[in-house]
């Protein structure tokens, strides 16, 4: 059984990978090409990594599964610790009760597992007792939403979200380019949120780029209902729209369905996460929807096989690097009708 201590904050080297780690922990680059950016909750693990090791107890803990892009998450999560032997992977029901959430954790750290891998519903008031796992010399696996304290996660996995932002408004500069005057919509998600300022900012920064701006901007909740409820507000508030981006493709089922409601079609939409039901809409060519923007639901999964290697004591093999990086990006690509046969497949459902 292998433990960690706080030390491991300065000693290890922080390092940002844009890459997936199921590329990262294969040998093999030909596997690596066909598994795309979108990532799967299938594992296809390859190289010494996937070598067996000595065997290790993992918790994860996430959020309810009221969400296709969550339900994905800890779909993946328990998907890689079903294909590893010396990975004993056991998962907590999913809640949004963070004093739940909290007891969760607690009770990895009293049954002594060799490893937690979380996403936080709430990063901050989860951050006092991942410190605590950290202290117990339990490695801690942040993913996607971040703890207020370095202290709190030996390794952070995050989604791209200002990324996610940049490629959604480069993709309408590519589209609207010649239209100076073209008028954008924004539905973004939660506000208070940092992810959704992270979205909203890279999506006017890009749009800057190329001389246009956000002329129409409301917020949901990424929910159906909400999406709807916001997109209605939209469409009755701007008579003209040239091309609008919806932070996340969830809310997106609401969003088109209050398109429809308005009879509404002089405009494209690119979706936010890559769901398989946006995936759909770019397929049919008959859809507003145009393009997606993919928020990879593979960081849980992602994160088990690092928590994985964490408490073995063990390295990435695709890199030079010792340990494994303090910090990990995915990347953001977009998906249109050009690409969508590669991403599909392995896409969540709304």
């Amino acid at each position: 059984m292998s433990r960690i201590t706080p030390r491991y904050l300065s000693a290890a080297a922080l390092v940002s990978v844009t890459l997936l780690i199921s590329g990262c922990l294969s040998n093999d680059p030909e596997e690596v090409e066909a598994e795309g950016d979108s990532g799967a909750a299938e594992a296809q693990p390859a190289g010494e990594n996937s070598e067996p090791g000595e065997d290790v107890v993992i918790g994860f803990s996430g959020p309810a599964a009221g969400h296709g892009w969550i339900g994905a998450i800890t779909e993946g999560a328990q998907a890689q610790g079903d294909e590893f032997d010396d990975v004993d992977l056991r998962v907590s029901e999913g809640t949004d009760d963070v004093n739940q959430q909290i007891s969760q954790i607690e009770q990895f750290i009293n049954d002594e597992v060799d490893a937690i891998v979380v996403l936080p519903f709430d990063g901050a008031a989860l951050t006092e007792i991942a410190i605590e796992a950290m202290e117990a010399g339990i490695p801690v696996v942040n993913v996607d939403r971040e703890f207020s304290s370095p202290f709190a996660a030996r390794t952070t996995i995050l989604g791209d979200n200002y990324g996610m932002g940049v490629s959604a408004g480069e993709y309408i500069c590519e589209q609207l380019s010649d239209d100076p005057d073209a008028v954008v919509a924004e539905i973004a998600g939660i506000d208070s949120l940092p992810l959704t300022q992270e979205r909203s900012d890279g999506f006017e920064e890009a749009l800057s780029d190329c001389g246009l701006d956000v002329d129409n901007r409301v917020a949901a909740d990424f929910t159906v209902a909400g999406g709807e409820s916001a997109a209605a507000n939209l469409l009755q508030a701007a008579p003209e729209i040239d091309a609008i981006w919806n932070h996340d493709d969830d809310q997106g089922v609401g969003v088109l369905a209050a398109i429809e409601n308005a009879g509404r079609d002089e405009f494209f939409m690119v979706g936010g996460a890559g769901s398989a039901n946006m995936m759909r809409e770019i397929e049919s060519g008959d859809s507003v929807v145009e393009a997606t923007v993919v928020y990879p639901a593979t960081q849980a999964a992602d994160g088990v096989r690092l928590a994985r290697l964490l408490a073995q004591d063990r390295a990435m093999g695709d890199l030079v690097q010792i340990e494994v990086p303090r910090e990990i990006q995915l990347f953001a690509p977009v998906v249109t009708a050009d690409n969508v046969d590669q991403y599909l497949p392995n896409a969540f459902e709304s």
